[in-house]
């Protein structure tokens, strides 16, 4: 059954991708489906890296990871984002015998409330919009280092008056070497499309990303470091408007070497994002990341920021793991997120006498 399962979610590959290569970034739908999950994420540069600890939050962006021990995991997470927009993810796995480990989780982003009004200014009454995802995630060992696994979301957007559904998958295969504490993962992401559009006629394209994330955890000190590289299908990602560039920037041929190699280093840069975790005890960590595209692409020229910058912290309490992360997207704010998770069969079922032992 596992490899007629695997089979198959190769075979569709190619057809969905049919519908998403070659893709800009502009265009897209769901949108949402790309940001971070948890805290940690979020403290880290804001995309999903594979980890050797089970966490549940990037599993849900890595599937595969859903092989590890997660079961019966529980995380809650609150966006309050920017104005009055917030977004949340909810998400339980559950281990079954001879199947693997499943997931499900629900994401959601809250715009607020709107005033409706005629092109005079009459108010007409108010309404809402949201985004949402509901996301069934599976995960199995296939060795003792291998692992795949794959998600299945069925997303419904409502932009009033407009509405929109679609269907997307994810695909993912990890491969950990645990006596260097080393894991990677490779993960094709969102690989779907609109069932109803927003106008009939107008069918979009979904945030596909080809990611590859890795993380190494000293031996000998208290440190894991992560890189993530996404939208690998596609390696330009910077945009120069010819209205801004100088005039002899539109001849390639006047160019020099320096200034090709210097275009080349940020165009593979925009797909990197580092993150560093300091985990000085075994209850506490802390987190610090750095986007170069988003910085890149929300800094302000004329003003010294963080922009691109991350950080965060973790800390175990009793049964619960509590997390905070703080990204600077731009000098207009920074989004705080808060994550709460928990085993619940550690919860409900604690071994005799060893009731502090962490999660």
């Amino acid at each position: 059954m596992l490899k007629k399962y695997l089979f198959f979610s190769l075979l569709f590959v190619p057809f969905f991708l049919s519908a998403v290569y070659g893709q800009g970034q502009s265009g897209r739908v769901y949108e949402f489906l790309n940001l971070p999950a948890t805290a940690r994420i979020t403290a880290l540069g804001g995309n999903a890296f594979p980890t050797m600890d089970p966490d549940l939050g990037m599993a849900l962006t890595h599937p595969s990871l859903l092989a590890q021990d997660v079961n019966q995991h529980l995380s809650l997470n609150f966006v309050d984002y920017f104005d009055d927009i917030n977004y949340g993810t909810v998400a339980f796995s559950q281990y079954f015998d001879r199947l693997g480990q499943f997931s499900l989780a629900m994401q959601y982003v809250d715009y607020g409330r709107f005033i409706e009004a005629d092109e005079v200014g009459q108010i007409l009454g108010e309404f809402t919009a949201g985004d949402y995802s509901l996301q069934i995630g599976w995960g199995r060992l296939l060795s003792e280092q291998l692992m795949m696994g794959s998600n299945l979301k069925m997303i419904y957007s409502s932009l009033y008056p407009e509405s929109s559904f679609g269907i997307a998958v994810d695909v993912s295969v990890a491969y950990a070497i645990p006596e260097q504490q080393i894991i990677m993962a490779l993960s094709a992401r969102n690989i779907g499309r609109q069932i109803t559009q927003y106008h009939d006629g107008v069918r979009e394209s979904l945030p596909f990303d080809l990611a590859f994330g890795v993380s190494k955890k000293l031996n000998n000190a208290p440190f894991q470091f992560s890189l993530v590289a996404n939208n690998l299908h596609n390696f330009g990602l910077s945009y120069e408007s010819p209205l801004l560039m100088p005039d002899h920037f539109n001849d390639d041929n006047e160019r020099g070497f320096q200034d090709k190699a210097s275009d080349f280093a940020d165009d593979l840069m925009r797909h990197i994002t580092l993150g560093v975790e300091f985990m000085p005890l075994e209850s506490f960590s802390f987190r610090a990341g750095y986007n170069y595209r988003r910085r890149q692409e929300m800094k302000v020229e004329s003003r010294l920021s963080t922009v691109g910058f991350s950080w965060g912290f973790g800390i175990r309490i009793s049964r619960f793991h509590l997390q905070y992360g703080r990204s600077n997207y731009h000098l207009a704010g920074a989004p705080n997120h808060i994550s709460i998770s928990t085993s619940l069969e550690d919860l409900f079922h604690r071994p005799a006498g060893n009731n502090n032992a962490p999660n």
